[in-house]
């Protein structure tokens, strides 16, 4: 390993401020320190070739940038606990930033792994060029980049660990900001990975640059109350350590003062001055145990520090049964030191204080330890927000902030299945995260076999049954009981299914009932009477129609009356003389149930399907949409058989009425020919001529002595397109021309 960062000999050699060269030469033998036991030769000899050839001589910026670089890979290693892939995705990151090779290449040389958190790292690089702010739309594709490798995060944060530890050299008006910014997303998000370690720091380097005053105030009475603490400390830990010497235990223990920002939240929470902060510090007794004993190891110190001194009951936590979601255990209680005072002693093992400091990313050192699904489970949580695509960016964030700081609540189901969801869920939460049938169908339940509506709020411990009825269906009303963005999204999705269900019910209902009164029903009719009952679509008239809120006899005379209307509204005079029968518009009337498609549809929303493109005179089909809405499709459409055979009750006869109109459709045609210079000249110059045809665009291509063209035009029905198509044909060179 000599000369894994060799490079750096050779690129000091260069004549810059001795501060500067200094700063980077620590950083080097730093990051050398660190990665000395997993650092491949050849991942490192190439880096250095490349340093050696970007970087011939090294200026202030270069020393600088690099400096910061080494850290960050070091504070990764070290106080993370990252790999190889990290390093190496940080080194070259950064040569990437300075333009001197592509991401491209990263692809091509290196792993799949590398690249993609070198990607990651741009992307978010790219992020804070932009915008400074977290309170946009781009915070959202920032937090999808962060979930593509969970690496990216870790790297940031040790990016950000670095950037507050020096942040007393950048501009005073920037070092607030980025407190700020640091306080709000960095040390929650370090909390949410278990990194308590630097948690604690970016919470103490942000209320040290956010409030100054307050922070050196506590910093000073910490100062001078150190000495009659130590001396606590010591005289709690004196008597405990030699009953657990006694009982054959391998451990250290330790007096741990808290955080300046914890204790200034106390402060702030139980509104009183820092005097009357009774737990400043607390005890840990950290285990040398094997995994397979260690819960019992735990429990039994706690046994010996219970019988020394007395526990408070309702301060016991126990994260060793069940940990918390970023991999965290121990177990922590509250006892009643020497002079009456309140002391928290936590308990756990080496391998947990390791997973404490350095968070999910430790578990990888432990073989067995199935760490990484907690990670995947906390971007599961993070996926399930990013995917609501209903949240605007503050509603995003507010769904963000809660899922950052949120606790867990632990229930069973009937059969003694635990689960977990956010503190605050309701039952009708857990009856969603369970699944979205059981969730719909939800009239209430029983915790502990006691009868709870929907809006119970879980607890811990609690036995959950769920109570359904077929009868039961969701409403637009649950969305203020539950909590969880899951429960939210399947709550919208299943009302405007049961919404859907209702419009067809009731489309049924009207058509059957007028087909025995022997009533040929209209579309365009049935519009204009949902408009006159005060419906905003035909959607909800026929979802009132289904609910049995509208009256079908009433409808009936409605709809009768609206013919008689129009039949005795008065008309101009006209001489019969040399009248002609205006048949500008085929009959719009149809015995069977069928969409006439012409300029006079009003009220129904239609779309031509673009799969297909179907334009005036093609055979087609309509197909209703979710929304209530018809896609139009050639019926030999390339889908057609599937939407047929899975939604054919969503399928309903077409036709086009009347002319095409003004209306025009793209069109693409496929022509292959002979590979001529002249056929696209002799093809544009045919199309020009065209009163009717509009030409969009032509791309050729050609090999072998075929050429082959598409064209995109502009046609009014499919009258014109057949005929512009025999016109085509006959072009020379042209072999054949059909419709894409």
């Amino acid at each position: 390993m000599h000369y894994i960062f060799c490079i750096f000999t050779t690129l000091t050699k260069s004549k810059t401020m001795n501060n500067e060269k200094a700063t980077f030469l620590q950083a080097y033998q730093r990051l050398r320190r660190a990665v000395q036991p997993f650092a491949k030769k050849e991942d490192i000899h190439q880096i250095k070739q490349l340093y050696i050839h970007f970087f011939p001589s090294l200026g202030e910026k270069e020393y600088r940038l690099m400096t910061k670089n080494f850290h960050v890979a070091a504070i990764a290693v070290e106080e993370i606990g990252l790999g190889r892939s990290a390093v190496m995705a940080i080194l070259l990151y950064r040569l990437v930033v300075e333009e001197k090779i592509t991401i491209q290449e990263i692809e091509k040389f290196y792993s799949k792994d590398i690249f993609i958190i070198v990607k990651g790292l741009i992307q978010v690089n790219d992020l804070y060029t932009k915008t400074t702010s977290l309170e946009t739309e781009n915070f959202r594709r920032l937090l999808l980049t962060f979930a593509e490798d969970i690496r990216v995060i870790f790297i940031k944060l040790a990016s950000r660990l670095y950037v507050m530890r020096e942040l007393k050299s950048y501009e005073v008006d920037v070092q607030e900001e980025i407190a700020r910014e640091t306080a709000f997303l960095y040390a929650p998000m370090a909390h949410r990975l278990g990194l308590y370690s630097i948690k604690t720091e970016l919470e103490d380097l942000s209320l040290k640059h956010t409030q100054a005053s307050i922070y050196k105030e506590i910093a000073r009475k910490l100062n001078e109350t150190k000495r009659s603490r130590d001396s606590y400390i010591e005289q709690f830990i004196a008597p405990l350590k030699q009953k657990i010497i006694d009982a054959g235990f391998d451990f250290d223990i330790k007096g741990r003062t808290k955080s300046i920002y914890s204790i200034w939240n106390k402060i702030k929470k139980q509104d009183t001055p820092f005097e009357n902060i009774y737990d400043l510090f607390a005890i840990r007794i950290i285990l040398n145990s094997d995994i397979t004993k260690e819960k019992a190891d735990c429990w039994q110190v706690y046994s010996i520090v219970a019988d020394m001194y007395q526990p408070n009951p309702k301060r016991l936590r126990d994260w060793l049964s069940i940990p918390k979601s970023n991999g965290y255990e121990s177990l922590h209680t509250t006892v009643m030191g020497p002079q009456g005072k309140w002391v928290e002693v936590q308990i756990r093992t080496k391998r947990m204080d390791e997973i404490a400091e350095k968070g999910l990313a430790a578990h990888w050192k432990y073989k067995g330890i199935q760490g990484e699904s907690g990670m995947d489970e906390w971007l599961k949580n993070i996926r399930e927000i990013l995917e609501n695509p209903e949240l605007n960016a503050i509603d995003f964030m507010d769904e963000f902030k809660l899922n950052l700081y949120d606790k867990e609540v632990f229930v069973f189901t009937p059969n003694g299945d635990l689960q977990k969801l956010p503190k605050g869920a309701t039952l009708l939460d857990f009856a969603f995260h369970i699944h979205t049938g059981l969730g719909t169908k939800c009239v209430g339940g029983k915790a502990n076999g006691k009868n709870v509506t929907l809006k119970y709020v879980l607890k811990n411990g609690d036995q959950i049954e769920i109570q359904t009825s077929a009868t039961q269906k969701p409403k637009l009303e649950w969305l203020n009981i539950v909590t969880t963005s899951k429960a939210k999204n399947k709550i919208r999705q299943a009302v405007k299914d049961e919404q859907f269900k209702d419009a067809q019910m009731g489309r049924e209902i009207l058509q059957r009932r007028f087909k025995n009164w022997k009533i040929e029903v209209e579309e365009s009719k049935i519009s204009r009477l949902a408009k006159k009952k005060g419906f905003k679509t035909v959607s909800d008239f026929y979802q009132e129609l289904a609910q049995e809120k509208l009256d079908i006899l009433s409808l009936r005379d409605a709809y009768i009356d609206l013919d008689k209307r129009e039949t005795t509204e008065p008309s101009d005079y006209r001489s019969a003389e040399n009248f002609v029968q205006d048949n500008t518009l085929q009959d719009t009337t149809s015995k069977e149930d069928v969409l006439i498609i012409d300029q006079n549809l009003r009220g129904i929303e239609y779309s031509l399907a673009k799969c297909c493109n179907p334009i005036f005179g093609d055979d087609v089909f309509g197909f209703i949409t979710t929304s209530g809405g018809f896609k139009i499709h050639k019926k030999d459409c390339p889908n057609a058989p599937q939407l047929i055979s899975r939604f054919g009750y969503r399928i309903i006869p077409a036709r086009w009425s009347g002319k095409s109109g003004t209306s025009q459709y793209a069109i693409t045609l496929g022509v292959i020919g002979v590979d001529d210079i002249g056929i696209v000249t002799n093809i544009s110059s045919l199309l020009s001529k065209e009163k009717n045809i509009t030409l969009r665009s032509i791309s050729v291509n050609s090999h072998d002595g075929l050429f082959e063209g598409r064209i995109t035009i502009m046609v009014g029905e499919l009258q014109e397109l057949e005929n512009i198509i025999k016109k085509i044909k006959t072009v020379k060179g042209v072999k054949s021309v059909q419709r894409i």
